[in-house]
C-alpha cells in the first residue's frame, strides 16, 4: 500500500491523502490533488513542490499544474531530501508513531488507522517548528492575520 499526502505549509497541515494498491498517478498524487481542490480553492502564488517521483513528473500532473497561472511546479533537487523537508519529516513520524506499529490486516484496516492518526496529529499533536501549537491552531492564527490584513 501507498500513502501519498499533500500538506499545507506553513501550517504542516495535510487533510489531503490518498491510500492506494499502486503507485499509478491516477491513483496517488492526481486523487490526492481532487480531495484537495474540492476543499479549498488556489490562491495566487500557489507552490506545489514535491519529489522527483514519477507520479509528480507526469505528463498528466505537469499538465494540470500548467492550467493555472496561479501554479507554480517546484520539485526536489535531485538526490536532495532536504528540499522536501517538511514531507520527508512527516513520513518519518507517521511510520515511527503509526504505520510501524501495525500489521493492518486489510486495505481498510491501514485506510482506519492512518485517517486516525491524521486527524490526532492535525487537531492534538503540538510541533515545536509550530511555535508548539497543533496545525489547525497555526492555520487559524494565520487565517487570523491575513484577514486582519485584509480588512
Amino acid at each position: 500500500m501507498n500513502l501519498n499526502r499533500l500538506l499545507n505549509c506553513p501550517k504542516q497541515r495535510g487533510n489531503y491523502r490518498t491510500l492506494s494498491e499502486d503507485m499509478t498517478t491516477k491513483n496517488t498524487v492526481y486523487k490526492a490533488w481532487v480531495l484537495a481542490r474540492e476543499k479549498r480553492k488556489i490562491t495566487n502564488n500557489h507552490i506545489f513542490h514535491s519529489d522527483r517521483g514519477v507520479q509528480y513528473a507526469s505528463n498528466k500532473m505537469i499538465s494540470l499544474l500548467n492550467r493555472s497561472s496561479k501554479i507554480t511546479q517546484s520539485m526536489s533537487r535531485k538526490g536532495n531530501c532536504w528540499d522536501n523537508a517538511v514531507s520527508e519529516s512527516f513520513f518519518k513520524t507517521i511510520k515511527y508513531e503509526c504505520t510501524n506499529r501495525y500489521n493492518f490486516k486489510s486495505y481498510l484496516h491501514a485506510y482506519h488507522i492512518i485517517n486516525q492518526y491524521t486527524k490526532w496529529y492535525n487537531n492534538s499533536r503540538i510541533h515545536s517548528a509550530l511555535d508548539y501549537k497543533t496545525p489547525a491552531e497555526k492555520e487559524l492564527e494565520l487565517r487570523i492575520i491575513n484577514n486582519k490584513k485584509v480588512a
